[in-house]
């Protein structure tokens, strides 16, 4: 007597929809970012010649112009420069106001916290000619730390939104506990209580990074030579012969970079941000 083996059918995997929508979403961020760097490995003579969809004669000449030319690879240095300042003085300046927020309660504290947000709606259009003025007398104009704390402006109350939502989170009895444990108020906060926010902290630094390294209108509007920052370098390419869309395009590969290890280094502090419901 023979014993069947059940027969199982095989399923042809068919992708679901949302896989689709998914799979044409990516495609679709992910197209300009290819044609971008697809320009950056041509010449400009091919460029604007016949329609290709990758280099026919890869070059990286593009990116040695950048490499070498001390008028755009100081760009990069002076960017760098004034959002790590900027970073670094956003999160000094929301940690202790994050915390009174989460922790006190005062007259107006709600009204003061609303005008903190309304600081971060204004478009930075407003502050532009302000700033200028200021810093023009007061000779901080083409410096770093003009760009720096004209950011801090945006930054700031942004750092503070998430930082105290983060705080929130920390039962207050860690404080009263340590307080009896005889610590201080400084070896609390940051043996004790940053840890504790580690993540928050990682987030808002990195919406102050993006948000300081992609912004355009100030720092091109406060700096000239000196502190000239790479996006207001790459809106001044255009020469004689025209507009290098190669260089141009190299220019942008490398503009991205930066962002993306940021994203790299701080992609689980954002998906707790998310998971907490502050991002």
């Amino acid at each position: 007597m023979k014993i069947e083996k059940p027969r199982t059918t095989s399923k042809r995997m068919r992708p679901s929809g949302g896989a689709v929508v998914m799979g044409l979403y990516l495609l679709f961020l992910m197209l300009p970012i290819y044609w971008l760097l697809n320009m950056s490995l041509k010449t400009n003579s091919e460029i604007l010649g016949a329609f290709s969809l990758w280099p026919r004669n890869f070059t990286f000449e593009n990116y040695a112009t950048i490499l070498t030319d001390p008028s755009w690879y100081m760009g990069y240095v002076n960017s760098l420069i004034y959002v790590v300042m900027n970073t670094t003085i956003s999160l000094a300046v929301a940690l202790p106001a994050a915390y009174a927020f989460s922790r006190y309660s005062f007259m107006g504290d709600k009204h003061l916290f609303f005008w903190l947000l309304t600081n971060r709606m204004a478009p930075p259009a407003v502050f532009a000619l302000p700033f200028f003025q200021l810093y023009s007398s007061i000779g901080l104009f083409d410096t770093h730390i003009a760009v720096a704390l004209a950011h801090c402006l945006f930054n700031v109350p942004l750092a503070v939104w998430i930082l105290e939502g983060f705080m929130r989170g920390v039962p207050k009895e860690i404080d009263e506990t340590a307080y009896i444990d005889g610590y201080s108020f400084p070896a609390f906060f940051v043996k004790i209580f940053t840890p504790l926010i580690a993540s928050g902290i990682g987030v808002a630094a990195f919406f102050c990074f993006m948000f300081s390294w992609v912004e355009l209108l100030l720092s091109r509007t406060l700096t000239s030579v000196d502190a000239k920052p790479i996006a207001a370098t790459m809106t001044r390419t255009v020469g004689a012969a025209g507009v290098d869309w190669g260089v141009l395009a190299a220019a942008g590969v490398l503009t991205i970079v930066p962002g993306a290890l940021v994203i790299y280094f701080v992609r689980n502090y954002i998906a707790k941000g998310f998971a907490l419901g502050r991002v």
